[in-house]
């Protein structure tokens, strides 16, 4: 396989892991998560740090927000890392003020499938 396939494939699986992280997200899916999430993942939020078995037991609870929308997403793979660079808009459900947050999240090629090993996000009420 060339590298330009491999790099199309890579970066559409990408592109669709990016979608299930969003839509997980405002879904408080904890089941989709796992299934990507490295065993070793760490995730920070504004003044928090958590593992991925804090994150899922996080997840799973009714999210705050709503109405998740990507507004710009920049994939950078680099050999068996990839960098996903993003910017989405959302609406607390609380008083319904929308909010915009930035991320990047890395995902590391193991063993042929591609998971996320780390996740970091400004996102002010998330």
């Amino acid at each position: 396989m060339n590298g330009t396939k491999q790099s199309a494939e890579d970066l559409a699986i990408l592109e669709q892991l990016n979608l299930d992280y969003i839509h997980s997200d405002e879904a408080s899916d904890a089941k989709r998560f796992s299934e990507f999430l490295a065993e070793d993942f760490i995730v920070q939020t504004p003044g928090v740090t958590r593992n991925r078995e804090e994150y899922l037991e996080y997840i799973a609870k009714p999210r705050p927000i709503k109405d998740i929308a990507l507004r710009d997403v920049k994939i950078r793979i680099l050999g068996d890392v990839a960098l996903i660079h993003g910017r989405v808009t959302y609406t607390m459900i609380a008083d319904g003020v929308l909010q915009e947050a930035l991320y990047t999240d890395v995902y590391q090629k193991r063993e042929g499938t591609w998971v996320c090993v780390s996740a970091c996000a400004i996102a002010p009420g998330a």
